[in-house]
């Protein structure tokens, strides 16, 4: 009922979520042992998914390694004196805190939620773009830092035979990939899906290494097989419902009182500073302010690692038991202020862009700039099994332009001689830079897996000027309409025109072999 009503309120589900663990706790429920367990459950199938799309290179990126240790150094730096400026005040809660309690907090705070991030790409279908990549791989930097901060206040060092472990992966990799070639689809698929995430968290707490980086680890061994996209998708339901477990376990965690509120609203200040410092450090890295500031919007939130710390803090004795209730409450209302934000993430970008621009670097990477639009009379957006059907059938006749926010797909295209770029078609910053008034388009054809990526990309378009002809792709019936409104001309349902295009082409085949066998019958 909550997640339904934080729907109605064009907000994801999980603040209901958040919303009615709440409740539920200030009703007397308690979680449990199965709830922990679901929880816990969720996010080892989300590591492990998030390692079946992930892409190392990604990381070597110098804005992504650098810019995410930068930011941790700097912000905790600022969250240490904020706190220390709110003990000088006698702040409620902080008041009394040690030296040692306030790094720990200040620590925690540094931490963006690979939950929220993660859910919240997966929901808009921004995961493969550039500001979702820069995101996700800020995240997977800042669990590395969890993991030595957790063997550090743990006391714990890796048992003597975890480097063997790690070099039997080598080899186990190859194995699993086979295996995964072999077991086709449906039910075996997911038992292999859900055997390789939580045995791979089994195998690496068994030699006292994090669990979650074992399910991580494991699926980026599967990535970028053939099967790694649809093992994902097979995983999605299940992952989406244990994770429901993991919000209500972080409402359950405990009630505020009025102390508890006054230094959650003071301390949801921060988001401020740490969202603005992601977009200074980012744009500082030559990131195009477009992706800078989604990214920047995505990652401000407080992370639920932050009530892992608080917990073992409060379990030393650093912490009182109260602030652990604090930093789920203000885990919690950051989540919802970045929903709302990311929500308006391209309203806002619209609104201020020329401020923003304003700190763009002189050389922004990843410009498309260079996309040269003469003669081009279609522009195909989305380059997957869709688009690439489409561009086949069409470029015989008329020049194309494929585009595709897929760097891997785009220069595999290539290399078969398709006339394909890189660019984010759901974004202000690609149609900004675009000539859309002069040049010579006649038709965008819209070929994006994900209807909104389709409805950003057909708004912008004739925001931007052009009033050519606009075609959408779009699963559901309910979302013929919204593709209308946002300016598409035609709506391709593609389970109804697959239903059709399969009766024609059975009808022509028949029809040919009726001819066949006319012409035998006549020799």
């Amino acid at each position: 009922m909550f997640g339904a009503l934080a729907r109605v309120f064009g907000l994801p589900p999980l603040v209901g979520f958040l919303a009615a663990g709440f409740v539920l706790n200030y009703s007397g429920v308690q979680g449990g042992e199965f709830l922990h367990e679901m929880a816990d459950l969720g996010i080892t199938l989300l590591l492990f998914t998030i390692g079946l799309k992930l892409k190392i290179s990604n990381l070597l990126q110098r804005e992504i390694w650098a810019g995410t240790l930068m930011h941790m150094i700097v912000f905790g730096i600022l969250s240490v004196c904020f706190i220390l400026l709110l003990k000088q005040v006698d702040w409620p809660l902080v008041n009394s805190l040690s030296i040692a309690g306030i790094l720990t907090i200040s620590f925690a705070l540094t931490f963006s939620s690979t939950v929220f991030v993660v859910k919240a790409l997966e929901v808009s279908g921004n995961f493969g773009a550039r500001y979702g990549q820069i995101a996700i791989g800020v995240l997977i930097i800042q669990d590395l830092a969890a993991v030595l901060y957790l063997a550090l206040s743990e006391a714990k060092t890796p048992a003597i035979w975890a480097p063997l472990l790690l070099i039997a992966l080598i080899p186990g990799r190859h194995i699993a990939r086979r295996i995964l070639s072999k077991i086709g689809h449906g039910e075996l698929q997911v038992l292999f899906g859900l055997s390789m995430a939580i045995g791979g968290a089994g195998l690496f707490e068994a030699v006292d290494l994090k669990g979650d980086l074992g399910a991580l680890l494991v699926g980026a061994l599967l990535a970028n097989h053939s099967k790694s996209e649809e093992l994902a998708r097979v995983l999605f339901s299940l992952k989406e419902l244990f994770l429901v477990g993991f919000f209500l376990s972080i409402g359950l965690a405990g009630l505020p009182t009025l102390p508890t509120l006054q230094l959650v609203a003071i301390l949801s200040l921060l988001l401020i500073f740490k969202s603005g410092l992601f977009f200074l450090i980012f744009t500082r890295f030559r990131v195009r302010t477009y992706s800078a500031s989604n990214a920047a919007l995505a990652l401000g939130n407080f992370s639920e690692f932050g009530l892992i710390v608080a917990s073992a803090a409060v379990a030393k004795g650093w912490l009182p038991a109260q602030l652990l209730v604090a930093m789920a409450v203000l885990v919690a209302v950051s989540f919802v202020i970045s929903s709302v934000f990311d929500r308006y993430a391209e309203d806002l970008y619209d609104r201020y862009q020329g401020v923003l621009l304003s700190f763009q670097h002189a050389t922004p990477i990843n410009s498309n700039a260079h996309i040269d639009l003469n003669d081009i009379k279609v522009l195909i957006c989305g380059m997957g099994r869709v688009g690439c059907g489409a561009y086949k059938q069409l470029h015989t006749d008329t020049k194309l332009l494929g585009l595709d926010f897929d760097k891997e797909r785009v220069k595999q295209k290539q290399d078969e001689g398709q006339y394909i770029e890189f660019a984010d078609v759901g974004s202000t910053d690609f149609w900004s830079q675009l000539d859309l008034k002069s040049c010579d388009i006649e038709w965008i054809l819209l070929a994006t897996p994900n209807v909104k990526t389709n409805i950003a990309a057909a708004t912008l378009a004739r925001h931007w000027g052009y009033t050519g002809f606009i075609s959408a792709l779009a699963k559901y019936t309910d979302e013929q309409d919204k593709l209308i409104n946002s300016g598409v001309d035609a709506v391709f349902n593609i389970y109804d025109e697959a239903g059709a295009g399969l009766a024609l082409h059975g009808e022509n085949q028949m029809n040919v072999n009726s001819v066949q066998s006319t012409d035998n019958a006549s020799v």
